[in-house]
Parts: structure tokens; sequence; C-alpha cells
């Protein structure tokens, strides 16, 4: 009986639903001067919210009530649908496959959206044609797992209702820890005694990062020269002259390991990368 209320767009219930995309996904969405998006919001009436930050993955918020939501979710899966359209017809593919939507939903809700021994998840599949994957690992840092929807257009909206009656039947238990995506890493390089992190073209001096950075090597160098039993710090040098200017330009980078008084005075001939994350 709730399905019938929640298709017919009676049931005036606000819900949020979230999904995970690519930025490439989230490029569509927004579309040129942020056109898409301000269409979807009007056109669907639902609050649809997307996540800051240059990380690959982003995370698009839809609230509204169920009727708004499912609407917006139309639109999404027809653009995405649009864009595959899109992109077969320069290439030789024949087969299109299939719009994939993925949500992000909290784990204390999956075991009711899959049912005892999978009946549920099996009924949303065979009455809906969309094939729905809950995934068994919880994404990184949170109490969410990642929920794979794909199919036609229709057959993803279908499924959403579903899941979305699932949801509103079986409210998360606990607190949830939200999964928050981690930004792309920028290395920081290490020149003339200074710490450097790379924005666009350019090396921006980073003071406080120093300490950091010095510690975070000693734990990285895989080796220790000859006699000594600390790790020797790596000293990472911009190939390019230092100019005056706050910034440097972007070059190749080389490491080499210190050179200790009382040590053989030629370094190992050995260089390596070190990747830094961004909180350091």
């Amino acid at each position: 009986e709730m399905e019938s209320k929640v298709s017919e767009g009676g049931l005036n219930v606000t819900l949020t639903i979230r999904l995970l995309m690519h930025g490439k996904e989230v490029g569509s969405i927004i579309g040129k001067k942020g056109e898409t998006v301000k269409k979807m919001r009007e056109e669907s009436g639902a609050r649809i919210n997307i996540s800051e930050g240059n990380c690959p993955e982003r995370i698009v918020t839809i609230t509204g009530p169920t009727d708004a939501i499912f609407k917006a979710f139309a639109m999404i899966a027809y653009k995405f649908e649009e864009d595959i359209t899109n992109s077969m017809s320069n290439s030789t593919a024949t087969s299109k496959p299939p719009v994939t939507l993925r949500l992000v939903v909290p784990a204390s809700q999956c075991g009711s959206l899959i049912g005892k021994g999978g009946s549920k998840i099996k009924e949303i599949r065979e009455s809906t044609g969309a094939q729905v994957q809950v995934a068994g690992d919880m994404l990184p840092n949170s109490t969410e797992r990642a929920v794979t929807i794909s199919g036609t257009p229709d057959a993803i909206i279908q499924c959403v209702k579903q899941i979305c009656v699932v949801m509103l039947e079986s409210p998360p238990k606990g607190a949830t820890i939200p999964y928050r995506p981690k930004p792309a890493s920028t290395p920081v390089i290490f020149a003339g005694g200074q710490a450097y992190t790379i924005q666009g073209q350019y090396a921006i001096p980073h003071p406080d990062q120093l300490t950091k950075l010095h510690q975070l090597a000693m734990q990285q160098t895989p080796f220790t020269p000859l006699g000594q039993t600390t790790p020797a710090f790596p000293v990472l040098t911009v190939a390019g002259k230092q100019r005056n200017s706050t910034a440097l330009p972007l070059q190749v980078l080389t490491i080499f390991p210190c050179i200790c008084p009382g040590l053989d005075a030629s370094p190992p001939a050995s260089t390596h990368e070190l990747t830094i994350p961004n909180d350091v």
C-alpha cells in the first residue's frame, strides 16, 4: 500500500538520497554555466546539492518530497543516457552500455534492501529490470555502502522508487558517519630550504609544512646508508633556478639521499619519489 502511495506522489515525506559521481558526470549534471542543474532544480522541485572540493569523486545530494526526488532522478538518468548516446556516435561500439548510478546508503539500511537471503534485492531486480548491487565493504571512513544501479533510465527510476520505499520503511539505526570523498593528493616539493605545494603551473611556498615534511620523509626513506642507524633524510631538489618570486614554476623533481659527514661522499645511486598526502 505504501508503494502505491509513493508512486502516486501522495506520500509527502521529505527524503534525502545521496549519489556518488565522478567529476565528468558532475560536469554533465551542472552543464554550461550551471544551466542543466538549474533546470533540474526548477523542474523537479528537489534540492540538488553538489559537494565542493577538488576530488575525483563528488557527492550529489537530492532532497525533497518523494515525487520531486523521482523527477530529479529521471532527469539525471535521461541526461546520462544522452551522454552515452553522444559518446557512441563517435565510436564503433554497437551495443549501448546501460546508465549507471551509484547511491550511497547507510549500512544499517542495506540489510533491509537485500532482504532475507537476498529476497528483497531479487524482487527489485525482477520487477524493475535494473541491475542492483550492494557493495560488500563500507566506503572509507564511513558507515555507508555504495549501491550501484544500472539499466535503462525507466528501469532505474522504478528501481529508485522501490529503494525509497525500503528506506522509508526501515530508517537508519544508530549514528551514520557519512562518506566524504578524499581530495586528489597534491605533491609537496622541498627546494632551497622551503616546502612548496603545486597549484596549477606553479609551486606555492608552504612555510609551516617543513617539520611535518621532515618527519614524513624520515619515515618513508627506504635506504639506510652504511654505518648509520637512522634513515637519511632525502633532499628533494627542484631542477631549475629559484627566482625571487614567491612561486616556483613547476619543474622536474629529483630526490637524492643526504650526504652525511664521515660517510662515503658519493651517494648511493638510488632516487625515489614520495607522495605526501594533502593534510600533511
